[in-house]
């Protein structure tokens, strides 16, 4: 059975940020592109649900602090310039002590004794010769030294990366972890005042909508398909084939959906490239959110949480960003739990793990033993984060070389295979976007659309 509307020019599979990069680049040129969408509702990883009556949470925490005033212009436009800039006040909580952020330039609000092993260390690791850096382990020793490091981002990482420390390569790190000098560290623990220093120190955020506001502005005028899971990908003939059992052709095919889904999906994979797609590793995350009765919840928009016996890594206040996704008065909360099936299965069913979040909530002061929840819902995100374990690397290069081999272009957090956000989503679905409109030859099917569309 064919796909109505006959053979596609270009499909992009996935209607997330790297997608809709992807198809402004082709619709810019004129060439017509189609986002296919797996789900029931477009925009990826970037889209906002309604839960209970008035509450909106996205779909796992979301933020825009993007230094690209052009990525900056775009998604203002595309909610037609309707959001705010929120002055980001982000914490840390570390066995009853709420610490500012980042935790290495405030030791002030730590116990001397610990304060003073932290610098003590920090000042032994860098005046000691350079340690061999051999995996994030290695790399937060040399960075912080022993004390901090475990005391720390070792403990705050198994929670994120779901692995340990020495499994992790530090290819991912970017801006993400702030290496600071002594100086920086003495002044973080004699004054409580030090200055913000953080990649994030103000965001964007859509006045209504949430997040997925964004989304639906960047959609306007593309031809964004739901409900169209691709199952099978022949790349001789260009053929797609859907859940449904409907087929249909394109001359090329730009994908942003997560590598160890694409690979199995096409026909003709070798044994070694399917192999490489498996051992890819991600973690999952089960985001839990909670609507309360009141909106007096924390002082901070997102607050990290250090202690192993905390089952959340971070949560965030999505009605401080916006009063517009809670009801009047009410207060909402994003738990984030990751897992992986690699190296941590979750290990308890939703009802589960809502209970044990809320007792972590009440437990750590966020919760009051007489706050009235309004919702409380688990709700499971497959891919998460890519986990740069040592077998990455190889894996990617080989999986890429086959997909380049086959004539795919790949996008995206889950098509290179990276830690990108999702300015750097948007940018790298524009660069698929430029592949396609360089090497591919688009036949009879793009003339005619782009005939018709004229």
């Amino acid at each position: 059975m064919t796909e109505t509307g006959g053979p596609l020019p270009v499909a992009v599979l996935g209607s997330g940020m790297a997608a809709m990069g992807a198809a402004h680049v082709l619709r810019d040129a004129g060439i017509p592109a189609v986002c296919l969408e797996a789900r029931d509702r477009a925009g990826g990883h970037t889209t906002t649900f309604e839960v209970g009556s008035g509450f909106l949470f996205d779909d796992g925490p979301h933020v825009s602090f993007t230094k690209h005033e052009r990525i900056a212009a775009l998604l203002a436009d595309a909610v037609d310039g309707r959001y705010r800039t929120v002055e980001a006040v982000i914490d840390n909580v570390w066995q009853g002590h709420r610490v500012r952020h980042p935790v290495q330039l405030n030791l002030h609000g730590l116990p001397k004794d610990l304060a003073v092993s932290v610098l003590t260390d920090f000042v032994a690791e860098t005046s000691a010769p350079p340690r061999a850096v051999n995996n994030y382990a290695d790399w937060l020793v040399a960075a912080y030294g022993r004390t901090f490091a475990e005391a720390f981002p070792m403990v705050y990482g198994r929670k994120y990366h779901t692995t340990e420390p020495e499994n992790l390569t530090t290819e991912w790190l970017g801006p993400r972890m702030y290496r600071p000098d002594l100086e920086e560290m003495l002044r973080g623990a004699l004054d409580a005042t030090r200055p913000h220093k953080h990649y994030v120190t103000e965001f964007r955020y859509p006045e209504r909508g949430g997040f997925g506001a964004y989304l639906v502005g960047l959609r306007r005028g593309l031809d964004v398909r739901v409900g169209r899971r691709v199952v099978g990908l022949d790349p001789e003939r260009r053929l797609l084939r859907f859940a449904d059992g409907k087929e249909t052709q394109a001359e090329a095919v730009i994908s942003s959906i997560p590598l160890p889904d694409l690979v199995p999906m096409i026909e003709g994979a070798p044994p070694d490239v399917l192999a490489a797609a498996r051992a890819l590793s991600y973690s999952s995350a089960t985001v839990v959110n909670i609507g309360v009765e009141r909106d007096d919840l924390s002082p901070a928009h997102i607050t990290y949480y250090y202690d192993p016996d905390v089952l959340f890594a971070r949560l965030n206040f999505p009605h401080m960003f916006t009063p517009h996704v809670a009801p009047a008065g009410a207060g909402s909360i994003q738990a984030e739990v990751y897992h992986s099936d690699r190296y941590r299965p979750l290990g308890m069913t939703s009802a589960q793990l809502v209970e044990r979040v809320l007792t972590d909530l009440r437990r750590c002061g966020v919760l009051r033993s007489d706050d009235r929840l309004l919702v409380a819902e688990a709700r499971p995100i497959r891919y998460a984060n890519v986990i740069w374990d040592h077998q990455r690397a190889d894996a990617v290069d080989m999986v890429h070389s086959f997909l380049a081999s086959v004539g795919v272009v790949w996008c995206g957090r889950y098509g290179d295979w990276d830690h990108s956000w999702t300015d750097e989503a948007f940018l790298s679905g524009e660069r698929a976007g430029r592949h396609v409109l360089a090497g591919v030859r688009l036949g009879a099917a793009a003339e005619a659309l782009v005939a018709g569309a004229g």
